[in-house]
């Protein structure tokens, strides 16, 4: 019976590993095609090798680009537009790709190496390298996969070391701030004190030696005060549909990003804001009373959570949909995970997103009623995916009726993934 188990394993894996070096292939290929109209006319990959490379000239003299508006990232992300510089054999563009495709296979193999412990499942892994492909080269030509996998595999030592998932989602806070959101779903009590702690320790220390090596570490705060209503976010669709009402706003190139400009658009802005913090606030209102943890539910919470913060935003680029994936490929991996069609929403959301970038961006950009349509379907499910998300925590969470009348308890699960937890 063992034997045939691991014999099924083993041929799940070579699959896996099959299909990942088939689709990266895909992907590489059509990095290389970029310049064709379908797939952005060279666009997606011109933010590597002019933006990024422009960059990393101004870092590796000592400084952040404290006077470019373009610069609206933590100090952490310094460290991955320098990475390149560790394979100097190779172009600042090529280093680049083959840096995020070795991110891409670390968060591969967590999860597959996740999935093959007992009690566990293989799912997470095939959304991961099934889902990827769907947003075509735009993957290879940023460092969101870099940050996801700060995000992924500190969510996946949870069981295992406090200190590690504490420092991880730290450091993956400072490339880009999202991770720090997998820090909510920790069981209450010692497991949250020490990966707070130890994030908090790292975080400081980190942001400490940033500033040591460098000028201006801070500076990304004050671009990003500026920013305003992207044309891809759930804000900029409304602003889109209201043009052929007769609203006379524009859509205008600032901040790097193509955003809306016009009457109304800084309350649109300042209501995004707005529904930033009530999302802050159901999930802080959800920890207080959540009563029941499973395995999966430190996993649920960090993808309801970076579910209900990317459709508050006012960006919701492209890119962002690799944040989803990690993190619902996460939860996959867990047979206990509540999150299924949430990750499914996000799935086809996804295909959604490479369909309005870079295939038909100019058709968003001109907010004609293909563009206006693509973007209402998108952030449609986007919306859809974060409610049933935040939703089913809040009800899997809830104590159950046959707990209400006995006295606080901890259980070991009997796979040794995580203990289920009733307070």
């Amino acid at each position: 019976m063992n034997a045939a188990i691991t014999l099924v394993r083993t041929h799940r894996l070579l699959t896996l590993g099959a299909a990942w070096l088939s689709t990266r292939a895909l992907m590489l290929w059509l990095l290389a095609h970029n310049a064709t109209p379908l797939l952005g006319r060279g666009g997606v990959a011109r933010e590597v090798w002019r933006l990024y490379h422009h960059w990393y000239g101004v870092l590796a003299h000592g400084a952040f680009p404290a006077h470019d508006p373009l610069w609206q990232y933590p100090p952490g992300a310094g460290a991955v537009l320098l990475s390149p510089a560790l394979l100097p054999g190779l172009t600042y563009f090529q280093a680049f790709v083959a840096l995020t495709l070795a991110a891409d296979a670390a968060i591969t193999l967590a999860l597959a190496h996740a999935g093959t412990r007992t009690g566990r499942t293989l799912l997470g892994a095939a959304m991961w390298v099934a889902g990827l492909p769907l947003l075509l080269h735009v993957p290879l030509a940023r460092y969101d996969v870099q940050v996801t996998a700060f995000a992924v595999i500190s969510l996946l030592t949870l069981s295992r070391s406090t200190r590690a998932y504490g420092a991880l989602a730290a450091l993956g806070a400072l490339v880009k701030v999202w991770p720090v959101l997998v820090l909510l779903g920790t069981p209450r009590g010692r497991t949250t004190r020490s990966a707070w702690v130890w994030a908090a320790v790292t975080g400081a220390g980190s942001l400490a030696l940033f500033s040591a090596l460098f000028a201006n570490p801070l500076a990304f705060l004050r671009q990003q005060g500026g920013r305003g209503v992207q044309i891809e976010s759930l804000g900029g669709t409304a602003l889109a549909l209201a043009t052929h009402a007769g609203w006379p706003g524009k859509v205008r190139y600032q901040y790097g990003a193509l955003e809306f400009t016009g009457p109304h658009v800084r309350t649109v802005a300042h209501v995004s804001l707005a529904l930033t913090a009530v999302a802050f606030g159901l999930l802080l209102l959800w920890r207080l009373r959540a009563r029941h943890w499973t395995p999966a539910t430190p996993y649920d919470a960090a993808l309801s959570a970076v579910l209900l913060f990317t459709v508050t935003s006012r960006v919701i680029s492209p890119q962002y949909m690799i944040w989803l994936l990690g993190t619902a490929a996460v939860c996959l991996t867990s047979r206990h995970t509540v999150q299924r069609p949430a990750a499914a929403l996000i799935l086809v959301a996804t295909a959604l997103s490479v369909v309005a970038y870079p295939t038909l961006y100019s058709q968003v950009r001109a907010c004609t009623w293909t563009g206006c349509g693509l973007m209402l379907a998108r952030n449609g499910l986007l919306a859809a995916a974060a409610v049933l998300s935040f939703t089913r925590l809040w009800r899997s969470t809830a104590t159950p009726p046959t707990m209400r009348n006995q006295a606080p308890r901890v259980s070991p699960d009997a796979r040794g993934v995580a203990p289920v937890v009733h307070v």
